[in-house]
């Protein structure tokens, strides 16, 4: 039987993070969870990454990392979330506390001691831009970076910005320069053919666990708020693509891709350019998902839903 992949999760849940936690409990060997600033402010994400490792039975560390991107002030997104950033599903009483206050010194410490791990940044890449950038070693360390963010295509904060690198359009310049030899990126792209309605909701709340109960109580609310901000009647999957993307890359299709960020434009800022001309003036620095098999993918996170907790 094949190794899992080794893991580190980093994220600022968020209905979608919570998600992939659960896809990541089931088909890696999850190392670690670092909390970042981002779908709500730290204070927040850092305590629903506990919610969640506690509703999974997890024995992994849990950390809270960077309470703001590395230039911009801080910037959330609780029409969509709500204000906890969980917000939809009762919130249990905590009976665990986190493991440290330095996600990023846990990062580099794993790296280092562990033979390839992978990031998997499905929030604000501030975290993961200070461990780059206070030991540049780790990146030669690692099997790669899976990160949920950026677009080919389409911003959702702004019409070229999607929301994790808009946040920190700095650190993101970071991660996708770092040179790493594997940088995945699941854009908005690739999210929006993966998808939840009505009908997924209902199969979730089928599965009979406490998890698949907690998952469609999310659900209601994040679909419910999309509902109403845009009219649509299913809501993007998104940050499980990051890790499937990992443990099973036979669901995606990649393009190898210059992608740079860009820091400066007034209505570009955050924008993950795609060099999609079909010669480089620079070279691929990350392989960019392009198409998901959707019901293979669909299939196989509500089965992970199923066999969880």
């Amino acid at each position: 039987m094949a190794e899992l992949p080794k893991v580190i999760i980093d994220c600022d849940p968020g209905h979608d993070d919570a998600m992939a936690i659960v896809m990541a409990a089931r088909h890696t060997n999850l190392l670690g969870i670092t909390a970042v600033s981002g779908n709500a402010p730290l204070a927040m994400t850092a305590p629903n990454a506990l919610v969640v490792a506690q509703l999974l039975h997890l024995d992994v560390p849990v950390h809270a990392g960077a309470d703001r991107p590395l230039v911009a002030p801080a910037r959330h997104a609780s029409a969509v979330h709500g204000e906890s950033g969980l917000d939809g599903p009762a919130r249990p009483t905590l009976d665990r506390t986190l493991d440290s206050a330095d996600a990023v010194q846990s990062i580099i410490d794993t790296v280092r001691a562990v033979d390839d791990v992978w990031l998997v940044p499905i929030g604000p890449l501030t975290n993961i831009a200070l461990a780059i950038r206070q030991a540049p070693d780790i990146v030669d360390r690692l099997a790669g970076i899976s990160l949920m963010g950026g677009s080919a295509t389409v911003g959702n904060v702004t019409a070229a910005a999607e929301f994790n690198v808009w946040a920190d359009p700095e650190a993101a310049a970071i991660v996708f320069g770092c040179g790493v030899e594997v940088l995945r990126m699941a854009g908005l792209n690739l999210t929006h053919q993966f998808c939840v309605d009505r009908q997924v909701i209902a199969s979730m709340r089928a599965c009979g666990t406490r998890t698949g109960s907690f998952g469609a109580d999310l659900f209601e609310f994040y679909l419910s708020s999309s509902n109403r901000r845009t009219g649509q009647t299913e809501v993007a999957l998104h940050d499980p693509c990051a890790v499937m993307a990992i443990t099973h890359p036979e669901l995606f299709s990649f393009g190898a891709r210059h992608v740079a960020v860009e820091l400066v434009g007034e209505h570009t800022r955050g924008m993950t350019l795609v060099d999609e001309r079909g010669y480089a003036s620079e070279p691929a620095n990350c392989e960019v998902a392009y198409h998901i098999d959707r019901d293979r993918a669909m299939e196989l996170f509500l089965a992970s839903v199923a066999d969880s907790p």
